[in-house]
């Protein structure tokens, strides 16, 4: 994992604050949202361009979540927000719904109402340019099914009595424990094809199945859509579990390390494929689940969703440095820097963005270069990783001091 960490000089509960606070927030924290790698001449070519996109906050999301599962539950108001903010996002880093040939959709009518949402925020004043009948439903693509828990608060101390925290945990957080089956009784039972029960695995064969035959078609294959498939962009709205499975499979992740892949929501995941070999063109970047292909597109607005996922699913030190790369050609200035900082320290930023460990990096990082020096992506994740092993062991001394003084 590659996180971004404050300068040496911190210290004692400094050390604290800093830690707990999001590493990425602020205007200038975005991901470009571009096809290609800026100073890569293989990459250079076209790609084709997948954007993964989890549902907005539903009903069942939230302080008191439940086993949402194939409960088709709606958004909230607040997810809906998220949707339209999503789909402004990917409009401003210039992915307009008339690049968008199909959009496929769960059965569920959260990942529906978002895909809709996102696509007609996408054409902003241009509502012409895009229609429902691009959305193909999938019952693939539909969230894990959950079972006879399926609809139950995931906090109910009932269900900690009757199978235990350690079997709760495992059913929850391993790739192949499930709960029981449910049966026809249950409020919740709906007929085949819904299973009536699945491991994280078992949602994962189905959803590289529907990649397999329906969306890796229409990305690579399909004749009859107006952009052809070395340009074609195709977006896919579907839930954690779905959205997980897609990311393991496309980055090769190893079984244990799949529960870890973390996805927030309506945060806009991109990736880009290469026709011929019909693999992600990217070079991967370090996370906790292994390397990714990923790149998450970032604004002020979906910073707190991505917090989450600098321990469990990372891959955000690249939309960092893509956010400064002002000029795009895989190297940063001092200049770029010293502008990224100012970006932060802006009045409209927010307090996280001003108070962020990141100011502290870009200020190590800009005061250390030369007014002449440029620094590859792989210079900048080093220096961030230096800074947070500072971070760490500085932060330890910390709590040994603390629970020093709690003895005496």
């Amino acid at each position: 994992m590659v996180v971004c960490g404050a300068a040496a000089q911190l210290t004692g509960p400094c050390v604290r604050r800093v830690m707990r606070c999001n590493i990425f927030g602020g205007n200038a924290l975005r991901s470009t949202g571009q096809r290609h790698l800026a100073g890569n001449d293989d990459s250079r070519r076209s790609a084709s361009t997948l954007i993964l996109l989890r549902h907005g906050k539903s009903i069942w999301n939230g302080d008191s979540a439940r086993f949402t599962g194939w409960c088709d539950i709606p958004l909230t108001v607040q997810g809906r927000v998220e949707a339209v903010a999503a789909g402004q996002l990917l409009r401003s880093r210039g992915i307009k719904a008339s690049s968008v040939c199909v959009a496929f959709a769960s059965e569920l009518e959260r990942s529906h109402e978002t895909c809709e949402l996102a696509l007609a925020s996408m054409a902003g004043h241009e509502q012409e340019t895009w229609s429902s009948e691009r959305i193909r439903r999938e019952w693939k693509l539909n969230e894990r099914h959950y079972g006879c828990v399926q609809g139950r608060f995931k906090n109910d101390p009932d269900l900690v009595k009757e199978y235990g925290e350690e079997t709760l945990v495992q059913w929850r957080r391993s790739l192949h424990g499930k709960p029981p089956p449910m049966d026809t009784s249950h409020p919740y039972y709906l007929p085949p094809p819904a299973p009536l029960t699945e491991s994280l695995a078992d949602c994962q064969r189905r959803v590289v199945s529907c990649w397999e035959e329906s969306i890796s078609n229409a990305l690579f294959d399909e004749e009859d859509l107006p952009v052809p498939p070395d340009e074609r962009t195709i977006m896919v709205v579907a839930h954690a579990n779905t959205i997980r499975a897609l990311m393991a499979h496309f980055d090769d992740v190893e079984e244990e390390q799949v529960p870890n892949l973390y996805v927030p929501n309506s945060v806009p995941i991109l990736y880009d494929f290469c026709r011929a070999t019909r693999k992600p063109v990217e070079e991967k970047l370090e996370s906790a689940a292994g390397t990714s292909h990923a790149r998450w597109m970032l604004s002020p607005e979906n910073h707190h969703h991505v917090r989450k996922a600098i321990s469990t699913g990372g891959m955000l030190t690249r939309a960092l440095f893509d956010a400064m790369d002002t000029t795009r050609d895989g190297a940063l200035c001092r200049t770029e820097l010293e502008a990224g900082i100012r970006e932060l320290l802006r009045p409209d930023a927010g307090p996280v963005a001003r108070d962020c460990v990141v100011v502290d990096v870009a200020k190590k990082c800009a005061f250390e270069m030369s007014p002449e020096e440029y620094i590859s992506y792989e210079e900048f994740e080093r220096r961030t990783t230096e800074a947070y092993d500072e971070i760490r062991f500085m932060e330890s001394l910390y709590e040994d001091d603390h629970e020093i003084g709690a003895w005496v």
